[in-house]
């Protein structure tokens, strides 16, 4: 399918909307000028369009297969992932002491959004492997990392992640999977794994699992699961994959989408690992991972929405249907008000939730950078907000685009529905948008609301400052950003309860709040005449509101989620 990255809107964002130049300016990337994103975007996109993009129907059509025990991936993807390799972009932000490049998360995560829009089931494998690499340099010995991450950042080697098992899910602290030491200081892991993304496959020399499981004196729940790095080939003494590991996998599994993707059920049969971290200390290295990951997953979501808005635009440009309505218009569809609402909705929504991911690679970047710790906070703070907001509007700018099509989009043929397919599970997994909420309102609300109250501040000034040239617009933000303040106030004090139930919308309506003012900054920097001006102010009047009725469910309670009993459900 034809795809072109959006080279411009990258670009806008990090030189006006998000704050990128400070990352910049700071000591660790000085390095990063202006030519140097340049030519890190335009080579990356190049790439995207013309080598990855083409991927993405076959890879829907004619997916990964299980044959006599091996991983074939779809046709052309072995060639896809050699250009992502050896581009250098796994390891784009990886530690130039192992190979790696060094640039900021906020380029790697540009590149990712890219890879994402043009074939969502290719672009996942490097993802994993970046959240790979981040947990061993933070926690691995230095022995692992010699051997592990210039294999893993030159993309010679791949990485997954296994947490879930069939009775452990959401509740990771219910892993079974057991870890016994050996007298050589490897341990025999036993267990098995489900929905292992890319748990092997036919594209790379080695496929290296980052495993949880428990030692025989681990306690119970997460506080008692240590991390394991188990390869599909144990290393030689050169380094090089030697004998297979004791591991198998025992059956892709059938889904709605990402065909391309094999999704594994591993099974692990004493099969030798090495303990990454400290015994016990596993969560704490696996959410290294796992954070980088939820906002990139969010970042999935927006690739996507970007494939399927251009899409759909490419069809309504030229899918003729009854007189056109608007004088001198384009005689198709897109002169239709309801199809340019739909058109313009997709890309406000797009433009929005990008600008929150790359907010937060930013605010990443400059933790790591700076080492301080309302960086830190702020990441934290916005990563449950962007991965949820990326892929709740990947599954409705897909679900649009299906519309606009109309009956074609119900037809496979003209691969409408396969980004609406593929990107669903963005939302289930990485831990799901009701769990990212649940976070939100009360791990990331530990402060007292500190973090939060911070972000509005920020919005106000923002608004206040432009009131007298953007007029109803920085109103509307302005008057958003209060309401978003009383609700958090009020949610703060609530009991537990109170707050999960009204997690998801309150989770929901902070969204639209920062996608609000994210776009009325683009406006501003435009000069407040232009394109961007123009798809601000759909967003802020006819978007934007929703976060009233959002807060207002935020603040119904748990009661009366609870009015209807079970019998009644069921009855």
């Amino acid at each position: 399918m034809p795809f072109a990255a959006p080279v411009r809107d990258f670009r806008f964002l990090l030189d006006h909307v998000v704050g990128f130049k400070a990352v910049t300016e700071t000591e660790r990337f000085a390095d990063t000028d202006d030519d140097t994103v340049g030519a890190i975007l335009s080579e990356a996109a190049k790439m995207a369009d013309e080598v990855i993009a083409p991927l993405q129907r076959n890879g829907d059509l004619n997916g990964a297969v299980l044959e006599n025990g091996v991983v074939r991936t779809s046709p052309g993807f072995k060639d896809g992932y050699d250009a992502i390799a050896n581009g250098g972009w796994v390891g784009i932000s990886g530690n130039p002491e192992y190979g790696g490049m060094g640039l900021p998360f906020t380029l790697a995560a540009s590149v990712n959004d890219m890879l994402s829009g043009a074939c969502l089931a290719l672009g996942l494998n490097p993802l994993l492997t970046q959240g790979q690499i981040e947990a061993l340099e933070a926690h691995a010995s230095d022995a692992m990392k010699d051997l592990y991450l210039p294999k893993l950042n030159s993309g010679e080697w791949t990485g997954t992640m296994n947490l879930t098992e069939p009775q452990a899910g959401s509740d990771v602290g219910a892993v079974a999977t057991k870890a016994v030491a050996n007298d050589d200081g490897t341990y025999a892991i036993t267990g098995q794994k489900i929905y292992i993304s890319w748990g092997d496959h036919d594209v790379a020399g080695n496929v290296c699992h980052l495993v949880l499981a428990r030692l025989p004196d681990g306690k119970p729940g997460t506080k008692g699961i240590s991390l394991f790095m188990v390869p599909k080939f144990i290393p030689d003494d050169d380094g090089n994959p030697g004998k297979a590991n004791d591991l198998r996998v025992v059956s892709l599994e059938h889904k709605m989408g990402l065909h391309g993707s094999p999704t594994c059920v591993m099974s692990y049969e004493g099969a030798t690992g090495w303990i990454v971290g400290e015994e016990h200390a596993g969560m704490a290295a696996m959410f290294t991972m796992m954070n980088n990951a939820r906002l990139l997953v969010g970042i999935q979501g927006v690739g996507v929405a970007e494939g399927a808005y251009q899409h759909a635009l490419a069809y309504a440009l030229e899918r003729k249907q009854g007189r056109s309505p608007i004088e001198n218009g384009q005689g198709t569809i897109v002169d239709f008000a309801d199809v340019r609402r739909m058109l313009i909705q997709m890309k406000a929504e797009t433009y929005a939730a990008r600008a929150i991911a790359l907010a937060c690679s930013v605010a990443i970047d400059m933790s790591h950078a700076t080492g301080e710790d309302e960086w830190e906070a702020r990441a934290a703070f916005l990563t449950p907000i962007a991965k949820s907001y990326g892929t709740d509007t990947g599954i409705k700018v897909s679900e649009l685009g299906v519309q606009v099509h109309g009956g074609m989009g119900y037809v496979e043929e003209t691969g409408a529905a396969q980004y609406s397919r593929d990107v669903r599970v963005t939302s289930i997994y990485e831990g799901t948008n009701g769990i990212q909420a649940m976070d939100l309102v009360a791990r990331k609300m530990m402060d007292g609301g500190d973090m939060a109250f911070r972000l509005l501040d920020e919005i106000e000034t923002d608004a206040e400052a432009c009131r007298g040239t953007f007029g109803d617009m920085a109103d509307a933000v302005f008057g958003a950003a209060e309401t978003l303040r009383e609700a958090t106030e009020w949610l703060l004090e609530q009991e537990l309860q109170d707050r999960f139930a009204g997690a998801v919308p309150y989770q929901a309506a902070f969204a639209r709040v920062l996608g609000a003012h994210f776009h009325l900054r683009s406006a501003v920097a435009e000069g407040g005449e232009g394109p961007r001006t123009e798809l601000a102010r759909f967003y802020i009047e006819r978007v934007l509101p929703e976060h009233d009725s959002l807060l207002k469910a935020a603040q119904a309670g748990a009661e009366g989620l609870y009015g209807l009993s079970v019998e009644a459900l069921a009855s």
